[in-house]
Parts: structure tokens; C-alpha cells; sequence
């Protein structure tokens, strides 16, 4: 693997749009995920720690796309790879993890849907973009 051999134009807008697919996502369910969650707004610290965090995972998320789609694909990334080896992590390790960890902390099965949700649109995005972009400029 190649790990210098990476689309970074594709790394970054990826994480972009991830990001505001995210922000779109739990604006949209935010009276539900916050039930979900058993989270009361009025005592929530406000920060903005928390959008920094995940704008840096999705950065990372999507370089490891990168790495794995251009592997997989002998270094030539298309739009329909991404797609489908954003749904395969997403299968194998964020759809896995959410619920094992969701049933050992007490949550409800429409905390993980929400938050799968997210991941699934989160990983699907970001390998199309990785996909779409294609491999880094020689």
C-alpha cells in the first residue's frame, strides 16, 4: 500500500461534505437522537470541541478510503468502488461496533439506527467523492 499515493484535493473535500452531511443529518433528527440518547439540552455544555473532532475523523476516514480504494482498485479509484467499500466498512466495523457498544451502554435500537445512519451516509459519501476524484495527480 501506498501511502503517499493519495487524491488529497478528494481527502479533504470528502471530509467536507461528510461533515455537512452530518451537520444536515442531526439537525434534521436532533429531537429524536437527543430521546435517543437520554440527553436534555438545557444541561449540555456547549462546544465546539465536538464538531472539531469529528470534522478531523472524517478527515482520517477518508484518508484510509483513500489508501483502500486506490489498493483495491491497483491505484485507479472509481465512483461505484467507493460506493461499495463505503457500504463494506461501514458493514464491518461502524454498523458492528454502534451495536455492540449501544447494547452494552443501555441505548435503544433508535439511538443506533440514527447514529448507523449517519456513518452509513458518512462512509458512502465519502467514497464516492474519493471515487469520483480518482487517483492523485502524477
Amino acid at each position: 500500500m501506498d501511502f503517499e499515493a493519495v487524491n488529497w484535493l478528494a481527502v479533504i473535500a470528502a471530509a467536507v461534505v461528510a461533515w455537512l452531511f452530518g451537520a444536515a443529518w442531526y439537525r434534521g433528527l436532533s429531537k429524536p437522537w437527543l430521546k435517543a440518547a437520554r440527553l436534555d439540552p438545557a444541561t449540555m455544555k456547549k462546544s465546539p470541541l465536538p464538531f472539531v473532532i469529528s470534522f478531523i475523523a472524517e478527515l482520517v476516514m477518508a484518508y484510509i478510503m483513500a489508501l483502500v480504494v486506490g489498493a483495491m482498485t491497483g491505484g485507479e479509484p472509481t465512483l461505484l468502488a467507493g460506493l461499495v467499500f463505503g457500504f463494506v466498512l461501514w458493514l464491518g466495523f461502524v454498523a458492528t461496533t454502534l451495536s455492540v457498544n449501544h447494547r452494552y451502554q443501555n441505548f435503544g435500537w433508535d439511538l443506533t439506527l440514527i447514529d448507523g445512519g449517519h456513518w452509513l451516509g458518512a462512509l458512502l459519501i465519502i467514497g464516492a467523492v474519493i471515487g469520483w476524484f480518482g487517483a492523485a495527480a502524477a
